[in-house]
C-alpha cells in the first residue's frame, strides 16, 4: 500500500508543477485553455498574479516531493499529510472561488491519499 501512496503522493506533486508552469510561465497561453470561463482579456492584466499563485502551487510540490525523500516512516507521514491537507483546503477554496473543476483535480486526490495514509 505505500507503494500505491508514493504513486499518489507523486502524482499531485506533478499536477502541481504542471500548475505551476502554466500559471508561472504559459498563463495567456495554456492559462486561456484551462481556465475558459475567464474572461479573455483579463490575462494580460493578472499574468503578474497567477505567476504568484504559481509559486504557491510550486511550494505545494516541493513539500510532497520532500516527502517522497524522507526516509523515518512517521516524519515521512506527517510531512505528506501536512502538504496534502493544503492541498486539499486549496482545493476547496479554488472550488468556490474560481471553478467547480479544481475540487476533483486538486481536493479528492488529496484527500484519498489522506485517507490511505491515515489507514495504512
Amino acid at each position: 500500500m505505500q507503494i500505491l501512496i508514493s504513486i499518489l503522493i507523486g502524482f499531485i506533486a506533478l499536477i502541481h508543477v504542471y500548475i505551476l508552469w502554466f500559471e508561472m510561465f504559459a498563463w495567456e497561453t495554456k492559462g486561456r485553455k484551462v481556465f475558459k470561463s475567464f474572461p479573455k482579456e483579463l490575462f494580460a492584466p493578472t499574468k503578474s498574479m497567477a505567476a504568484n499563485q504559481g509559486l504557491y502551487n510550486g511550494f505545494l510540490a516541493a513539500g510532497l516531493i520532500w516527502s517522497l525523500l524522507i526516509t523515518d516512516d512517521i516524519w515521512q507521514s506527517y510531512v505528506a499529510l501536512f502538504f496534502l491537507a493544503c492541498v486539499a483546503i486549496a482545493g476547496i477554496y479554488g472550488a468556490l472561488t474560481v471553478e467547480r473543476k479544481i475540487l476533483f483535480v486538486q481536493t479528492i486526490p488529496a484527500v484519498i491519499t489522506i485517507l490511505l495514509i491515515l489507514i495504512f
